[in-house]
C-alpha cells in the first residue's frame, strides 16, 4: 500500500507504537518513497494531535486503514476517527495481530461501527475509478507482484473467521 499511495500521490500518516521500547518500523516498508513523517506515540490509537491536525490540513474525508494490531491500535484509530465523521477503509489483508484469532473479532467489531471493510486490491481500483487512468499500469503491476501473498493472508482470514 505504501508503494500505492506514492505512484498515487497519497498522502501517507504514519504513527509506531511506542518506538523506543518496540523498535521501529521494519525497513521494508518503504516510508522515505512517500515522503511520510513518522510520528511516534504511546496511545494505542494513532489519531494523536499531529495526525489530527495533518487531517485537518490535508481535508481528509476518507482514511484507509492498515497496519497492526487489528484489534488494539488499528480498532482504537478507526473508533475514533470514524467519530469525526470521516469514512474508515479498513484493509483486511492489511491488518494483522500477534494472536491470528483477534483479527476476525477485530473486523467484525469495525464493520458493526461503521467501518468499511474492504482489501488492497478493491480500494486500489476505487481509487483510480478507471482502467484508462494513467496509473492504471504501475498499480496493476503492484497488484500482481503481491498477487500471492494477498491471497494467501485472505485465505487465512477466512480460515480463521470459520
Amino acid at each position: 500500500m505504501v508503494s500505492a499511495a506514492r505512484i498515487l500521490q497519497v498522502p501517507v500518516l504514519v504513527t509506531e507504537q511506542n518506538p523506543r521500547a518496540l523498535g521501529v518500523t521494519v525497513a521494508e516498508v518503504d516510508l522515505l518513497s512517500v515522503q511520510a513523517k513518522v510520528v511516534p506515540k504511546t496511545k494505542f490509537s494513532m489519531y494523536v494531535p499531529e495526525i489530527e491536525a495533518d487531517m485537518k490540513r490535508l481535508q481528509t474525508k476518507s482514511v484507509v486503514l492498515f497496519g497492526i494490531e487489528s484489534h488494539v491500535c488499528v480498532l482504537q484509530t478507526a473508533l475514533e476517527i470514524l467519530e469525526t465523521g470521516r469514512d474508515v477503509y479498513v484493509l483486511a489483508d492489511g491488518v494483522s495481530s500477534s494472536n491470528r484469532g483477534e483479527i476476525p473479532i477485530a473486523l467484525s467489531r469495525l464493520r458493526s461501527a461503521g467501518a468499511i471493510i474492504t482489501t488492497s486490491e478493491s480500494i486500489l481500483f476505487q481509487l483510480l475509478h478507471d482502467s484508462n487512468h494513467e496509473k492504471f499500469r504501475a498499480i496493476s503491476g503492484l497488484i500482481k507482484e503481491y498477487k500471492d501473498s494477498t491471497k494467501d493472508t485472505l485465505e487465512n482470514l477466512v480460515s480463521s473467521s470459520l
